[in-house]
C-alpha cells in the first residue's frame, strides 16, 4: 500500500517538474475555476431546470449533485481527513488558492462527474461525452495544480458517477420497476 501512495507523490512531482509551464498553468487555473463551489455543475442544473423539455434531466442532475455534496463534502472528507498534497510533499508548489477542507475525495471532481454522468445517462452522447471530457479535465487540473492526490480525484469521480446513477434510477424509474 505504501508503494501505491509513493507513486502518487512521484506522479505529482513529475507533473510539477516536467509538465507545468506558464501557458498550461493559466489554462488549468481556468479549468479548475469552473468547478469552484460547484459553479458549472450548479449552472448546468439551473439551465436544465429552466428548459421545460429538459426539466426532468435538471431534476436528476440536481439530485445527483445534492447526494454528491452530502456524501463527499459533508461526510467522507471529514471522516477520511486526508491532508492536501501541498502540505505533505516537500517541494510541491500549489498554483491555485489554498483550500480550507480536506483532500479526499475531490469535491471539484465529484460535482463535475455527478452532473456529467446524469447528462450521459439521460441525454444523447452529444451532451454526455463532452460533459464527461470536461469533468475529466477538471479532475486533471486538480492534480496539475497540486491541490489533490490521484486517489482523491479517482474517489471524487467514482462517487460523482455513483450519485449520478442513483439519481437517474430514482427519478427515471417507472411504476413497472424498469428504468427509462
Amino acid at each position: 500500500m505504501e508503494a501505491f501512495f509513493e507513486w502518487e507523490e512521484q506522479f505529482l512531482m513529475f507533473l510539477q517538474n516536467s509538465v507545468r509551464g506558464p501557458v498550461l498553468d493559466t489554462i488549468m487555473q481556468f479549468i479548475t475555476s469552473l468547478g469552484d463551489g460547484g459553479f458549472l455543475a450548479i449552472l448546468t442544473c439551473l439551465v436544465l431546470l429552466l428548459v421545460p423539455r429538459w426539466r426532468k434531466v435538471g431534476l436528476t442532475a440536481s439530485l445527483s449533485l445534492a447526494l454528491d455534496y452530502v456524501f463527499l463534502n459533508l461526510i467522507l472528507k471529514n471522516v477520511v481527513a486526508r491532508v492536501r498534497p501541498y502540505v505533505l510533499l516537500e517541494g510541491l508548489q500549489l498554483i491555485t488558492r489554498e483550500s480550507s477542507d480536506y483532500s479526499f475525495p475531490s469535491g471539484h471532481t465529484g460535482s463535475a462527474f455527478a452532473v456529467a454522468s446524469v447528462l450521459f445517462l439521460c441525454m444523447s452522447p452529444k451532451a454526455g461525452i463532452p460533459a464527461m471530457i470536461l469533468a475529466a479535465l477538471i479532475a486533471f487540473s486538480r492534480l496539475y495544480l497540486g491541490a489533490h492526490f490521484p486517489t482523491d480525484v479517482m474517489g471524487g469521480a467514482i462517487i460523482g458517477c455513483l450519485t449520478g446513477v442513483i439519481a437517474w434510477k430514482l427519478v427515471w424509474k417507472r411504476k413497472t420497476g424498469t428504468v427509462r
